[in-house]
């Protein structure tokens, strides 16, 4: 490791030479021949750290052969047609016992409680369920359907949690694809949300096959040169994948991005989604990401030039259409990454997590000092939003966030986290929790165009899906 870091130093310092050196007094970047060369050499070397394979083959640059397999481990799935969400739900936990009983999954409350008498968080109605946990479902029609709710989830890709991750304290059965599956679709679908934006997915026709049921549809982009594709297990790359509820929004166009690292392609990936309120005509972005993993300064300073161009490419494609940017960022508050975001000109955001106990004249107060906002924001970030227990140790820190536009949308409310006495001292993933990570769940409202002015980014105006469409990619 400390190798690889003494590399990555060398060759920052040796781009930044190259800059200082190429750059003419025009502000342009021209390069001889011979320079050409010397950078096509460092964007090379550069790859190989971004690029890294799985544990088994770290601590050198290897050459292991890539095993091309497709997403085919769930092509005998079949569901009975026409099933409700509640009977969805109920149907796959008894695929999962098997006929014998199994421990039910982890059970979490919203951070501002429910209001079981009346009205529940504003507008959202309780999902009356014996089998799931105690959440509210999707929003109700009438003045709840501007109300948006994001789950946003590192899923734990299931070639890498069951070959690579070295997750010492998890049974190998609770680590099975036929034991996890159906708990990620039991956490997704009892939340009801409108929006679901994934991480770590190496499973995507198992998802659209079950979430299509419940009038899902979906976007996957894999990463370029996934780690799975070194484990002969593998079932396809993972990657990312947004999936938005057809009945009430309707896809205007997405763009994908490989995200870049001093104008080289690392093997983080991104998409983002313009969609359309069907009630209302309203539009709203949604982008979702998975940073490059590791610790280290040096590694912290390459997720913060993909935090870069992540900004870039989400402003370019959002414009001023209201934003929900999350992901799994690997990265604490305490990095770099973070303040970039927040303290980003190109999009004011705030951090749904961070702000979602605060008046809503707190959150939108203009500050002067950036640094002080960005400070007081990461003091009021969750303790944690993964917890684990690895071969180096036990790992317990907020690395995964949802970042939204606060002028444009209002945060309701946000799913709290279960305390270490409930996940137990194995932590995750087990019996009870089929990730690493556990979902963040938000709910929005949309603020009324009046508020900012006329909407940006048109209202559909023949009203067609545009379901895989896709916009011009960013160069």
């Amino acid at each position: 490791m400390k190798l690889i870091s003494t590399v990555v130093y060398l060759l920052v310092a040796f781009y930044k030479f190259l800059k200082k050196l190429f750059k003419m007094n025009t502000g342009k970047f021209y390069t001889s021949q011979r320079h050409s060369h010397s950078l096509f050499i460092f964007s090379i070397i550069l790859r190989k750290i971004l690029y890294r394979k799985p544990n088994a083959l770290m601590g050198s640059f290897n050459s292991a052969p890539k095993i091309n397999n497709v997403d085919s481990q769930d092509d005998g799935l079949e569901l009975p047609t026409g099933l409700s969400t509640s009977a969805l739900l109920q149907h796959v936990q008894k695929l999962r016992g098997g006929g014998i009983e199994q421990p039910s999954l982890l059970t979490r409350g919203f951070l501002k409680p429910l209001l079981m008498d009346g009205d529940v968080a504003d507008g959202l109605r309780c999902l009356q369920l014996n089998s799931v946990s105690r959440v509210c479902s999707a929003p109700v029609e009438g003045e709840a359907s501007e109300n948006i709710r994001l789950l946003q989830w590192n899923i734990l890709s299931q070639t890498l949690g069951q070959h690579n991750d070295g997750f010492v304290r998890c049974p190998e059965e609770a680590l099975t694809w036929e034991h996890r599956k159906y708990l990620i679709v039991q956490e997704i679908l009892q939340n009801q949300p409108d929006v679901i934006c994934l991480q770590e997915v190496d499973h995507f026709k198992f998802l659209q096959t079950v979430l299509g049921s419940q009038n899902y549809a979906g976007i996957f982009f894999p990463k370029p040169d996934s780690p799975c594709l070194y484990i002969e297990q593998n079932n396809g790359p993972d990657g990312c994948a947004v999936f938005y509820k057809r009945d009430k929004l309707q896809l205007q166009g997405y763009d994908t991005r490989i995200l870049e690292v001093w104008r080289v392609q690392s093997n983080q990936v991104a998409i983002a989604a313009r969609l359309r309120m069907r009630s209302s005509g309203r539009e709203f972005c949604v982008a979702t990401t998975h940073l490059k993993a590791r610790h280290g300064a040096l590694l912290a300073k390459l997720r913060n030039e993909q935090g870069r161009d992540l900004i870039r490419f989400v402003k370019q494609f959002a414009g001023d259409t209201p934003l929900l940017l999350c992901g799994d960022f690997n990265a604490e508050p305490v990095e770099p990454i973070y303040a970039t975001i927040l303290g980003c000109d190109l999009i004011r955001l705030g951090s749904a997590y961070a702000d979602v106990k605060l008046d809503r004249e707190k959150i939108l107060q203009p500050s002067e000092d950036v640094g002080e906002f960005v400070s007081e924001s990461m003091k009021r970030e969750p303790p944690y939003t993964t917890w684990k227990i690895r071969e180096e140790g036990e790992e317990c820190h907020t690395i995964d966030y949802v970042f939204y536009t606060p002028d444009r949308l209002k945060i309701k409310n946000c799913l709290d986290f279960p305390a270490g006495d409930q996940i137990g001292k194995n932590r995750t993933p087990s019996y009870q929790y089929p990730s690493d990570h556990f979902s963040l769940v938000c709910d929005f409202e949309l603020l009324p165009a009046a508020e900012k002015g006329t909407e940006i980014g048109g209202d559909g105006e023949n009203g067609t899906e545009t379901e895989g469409g896709k916009h011009g990619s960013i160069q």
